[in-house]
């Protein structure tokens, strides 16, 4: 996966400020909820919500949060009732974005969404535009600067993982979408888990050059990703190094 582009998220997540990891916790506290109202509040019964949990754990979301949260939803019959939608479009020089939302009014989403797109030289487009160039995969990320490269990937192939990458410390860890979890299960049994979720992995990149196309797409990205409704974001630019 040329450039880890997703990995580029989640270090652009790690590095977040007070303000922003505050943002990041109201938005896996919606997973949750939407898993516990959808499949209950066991997650040994219910595999979208333990992948909710873990994922708040990556992202350091105290238990007390995780715990407060699952209890007001399993309790809560009338409020919090958010819908999925996914919205399609194209960002600076045509780059492909998906973004994916939970929220409790589509028409103030889809106006914010369609905002973001039209600000920073982009554009919302109809359902299935830009879908068709990702694949749907399991991404699993492992950091550890002293980790035996060929240790890892056998560890990962006997779990279940379609591929491994292993750069710089970084292990990113591929899996079939509905064996995500079994095989992230398998990992941290030795690893320590950086992030674990299934995503939607670009099939090819496309490279901006420009110093206004590139302060565009940012800008593009940072305003969707600040956006309370918005749970997440791909795209397949090639983003720059931050080395």
């Amino acid at each position: 996966m040329s450039g880890h582009s997703k990995w580029s998220t989640i270090k652009r997540k790690k590095g977040a400020n007070d303000a922003q990891r505050a943002k990041i916790f109201t938005k896996i506290a919606r997973e949750i909820i939407v898993a516990v109202k959808a499949g209950g509040p066991d997650p040994d019964n219910n595999s979208s919500l333990k992948d909710a949990i873990a994922k708040a754990r990556s992202n350091n979301m105290p238990n007390d949060n995780i715990n407060r949260t699952i209890k007001k939803a399993a309790g809560d019959t009338d409020g919090d009732n958010y819908e999925s939608i996914t919205y399609e479009g194209y960002g600076p020089a045509g780059v492909a974005v998906i973004v994916n939302a939970l929220t409790d009014n589509r028409n103030r989403t889809a106006a914010d969404v369609r905002h973001a797109f039209d600000k920073n030289g982009g554009n919302m487009g109809q359902t299935g535009c830009v879908s068709f160039m990702f694949d749907q995969k399991g991404i699993i990320i492992i950091e550890n600067e002293d980790m035996d490269e060929d240790e890892i990937t056998m560890d990962a192939l006997e779990a279940g993982a379609d591929d491994i990458e292993v750069e710089d410390g970084v292990a990113e860890i591929v899996t079939a979408p509905s064996d995500m979890g079994a095989v992230r299960d398998a990992l941290a049994e030795k690893y320590t888990i950086s992030s674990a979720e299934v995503s939607m992995v670009p099939q090819t990149m496309t490279e901006l050059t420009e110093e206004g196309q590139i302060n565009a797409m940012t800008k593009l990205l940072d305003m969707l990703e600040d956006n309370d409704d918005v749970q997440d974001v791909y795209h397949n630019w090639d983003m720059p190094s931050e080395d």
